[in-house]
């Protein structure tokens, strides 16, 4: 069963850190709480970080990896939970819309450079004719 907000994916997380601390007598890595969950690492630490950036779980760093704590998980009930979780799928559709952009704005230069290009060498013709016309110079 895939949670497609947020409210349910931070309940799932501390969830997780709570069964995975009893059971192994020592905090997961987010590695083990995505495999839990059946999570992507993309997504699990997209989810922690941001469960971080609210207070609710701590993310320490130490000689044996990064380990997940819980912090205070009461503050999951402040998350709306009608709001969605800004997803993976939703990043790559804005990247590839702003690449789209990109790319067309690529495309408006180019086209305008090689008419300006056009236009200096329609120029250079212009005045080479002009210069090229027969001189009439006594010798």
């Amino acid at each position: 069963m895939q949670n497609s907000d947020f409210y349910s994916d931070a309940h799932l997380v501390a969830a997780a850190i709570r069964i995975l601390t009893h059971k192994n007598s020592t905090p997961p890595s987010i590695d083990e709480i995505c495999q839990t969950l059946f999570f992507s690492l993309e997504q699990g630490n997209f989810i922690c970080k941001k469960l971080k950036d609210k207070g609710i779980i701590e993310i320490v760093e130490g000689a044996f990896g990064t380990r997940l704590f819980l912090k205070n998980h009461l503050k999951i009930e402040e998350i709306s939970k009608e709001k969605k979780a800004d997803s993976l799928e939703d990043a790559v559709k804005k990247f590839q819309s702003s690449r789209k952009d990109m790319t067309q704005k690529a495309e408006l230069f180019r086209a305008e450079q090689e008419k300006k290009q056009k236009d200096l060498f329609a120029e250079l013709e212009k005045k080479l004719k002009k210069g090229a016309a027969p001189n009439k110079t006594t010798t």
